[in-house]
């Protein structure tokens, strides 16, 4: 039985620093971009569960952002269901809690799924078709007081023959959480034996935005996002495709993402420095899809400071998103900083008392101010 394992689309997110403010751009404009791409991730996880002949698609928790989302971001979620030709399994999780206002129980959103498309709101087994069954783990609310997955497992008897019988749940496992004292922690040692036994034979969770399976057990597993969510995620943007019978699983991870948020360190001490991070910021692949994290460490002098700026300049109009840290960069001006100011008299020694004062952050952009209206005539 092959079935296609994804989960966290939460469709509806915001990242604010995509675009917002950039010369020449609408602010949010990348915004855009980045819901249309995780819109674009959904269909074409679609495309790969028709392609591989899947028998469904188990989405395992946070299908949206939360349950606040508007009506837009439902009724374009909704159309991007209606392209599947197989059955599709949405798992409330801890974004999209089964609660009173769960966004897939609210009229806009019954009014306009499809009919492949089945809630699993209710905890249990779902059989999706003869010798099919999907376990349900959904979060009830924000906050559960107990491991959700392990309630679902101590309730089931071993699968029947010929029943293949996939477990979907959502929330950190013990080996990764970092707060042993949390009820809701999924136990793995729980999931293993129900493994070993037979009630179930793979075990789909959701909640980690990075691929993961259990190590020494490859039927516990996270999906990840099939789209990027932010800059410490490993492997992002795939979905899983999986072959599972009583016997074992086999899996096979299908990348499905396209932007991709990065970090990058430049040490910058030359005029040849500066000019390998242009090169190195160019030959970036899809920069309208990239948020870049750029830390800068090294020594510049005015001038080249000048330079890095206006490489940075010349870069962020492009790029999706440029954050740059300079706190490991050092500006120290040398002669040469004076001189090409072409000042003279009171204003020379001025500019050379300023240059002296390398510890002074004022001094120092009192000089770079002087160096930008020299360098533009005194335009700015």
């Amino acid at each position: 039985m092959r079935f296609v394992h994804t989960a966290d689309w939460q469709l509806g997110m915001t990242r604010r620093f995509l675009g917002a403010g950039r010369p020449g751009q609408a602010a949010g404009e990348a915004q855009a971009r980045f819901a249309q791409a995780r819109l674009d991730a959904v269909a074409a996880l679609g495309r790969v569960a028709a392609d591989e002949g899947a028998a469904f698609v188990v989405v395992c928790g946070d299908v949206f952002e939360s349950n606040l989302v508007g009506p837009d971001v439902v009724g374009r979620a909704c159309e991007a269901l209606r392209a599947f030709t197989v059955p599709v399994l949405l798992l409330p999780g801890n974004h999209d809690p089964a609660d009173a206002a769960l966004v897939m129980r609210r009229a806009d959103f019954a009014r306009r799924a499809p009919s492949h498309v089945t809630v699993l709101d209710q905890p249990g087994i779902h059989e999706v078709a003869p010798g099919i069954e999907v376990v349900a783990a959904p979060w009830p609310s924000k906050r559960p007081l107990s491991d959700l997955v392990a309630d679902q497992l101590r309730a089931l008897e071993p699968a029947g023959p010929g029943v293949v019988r996939v477990l979907a749940g959502h929330g950190a496992v013990d080996v990764l959480s970092p707060d042993a004292h949390d009820p809701a922690v999924i136990h793995t040692d729980q999931c293993r034996a129900a493994l070993a036994d037979g009630r179930v034979h793979y075990v789909a969770l959701g909640d980690r935005h990075s691929t993961w399976a259990l190590p020494g057990e490859s039927r516990i597993r996270y999906s990840g996002a099939p789209e990027v969510t932010a800059h410490d995620e490993t492997d992002p943007g795939n979905v899983l495709v999986v072959d599972a019978d009583a016997g074992g699983a086999a899996v096979r991870p299908v990348r499905v993402g396209r932007w991709a948020f990065t970090r990058e360190r430049a040490v910058l001490d030359t005029d040849e420095d500066l000019a390998a991070l242009d090169t190195r910021l160019g030959a970036l692949a899809g920069p309208e899809r990239t948020a870049l994290r750029l830390t800068c460490e090294g020594t510049l002098t005015l001038r080249q400071r000048s330079r890095l700026d206006d490489v940075l300049a010349g870069h962020t109009p492009v790029l999706a998103s440029l954050e740059v840290d300079t706190a490991e960069l050092v500006t120290r001006p040398d002669d040469a900083d004076v001189e090409a100011l072409g000042l003279s008299g009171f204003a020379a020694s001025a500019a050379a008392e300023l240059a002296s004062e390398v510890e002074d952050p004022e001094a120092l952009d009192a000089l770079a101010l002087l160096h930008r209206l020299a360098a533009t005539g005194g335009e700015r």
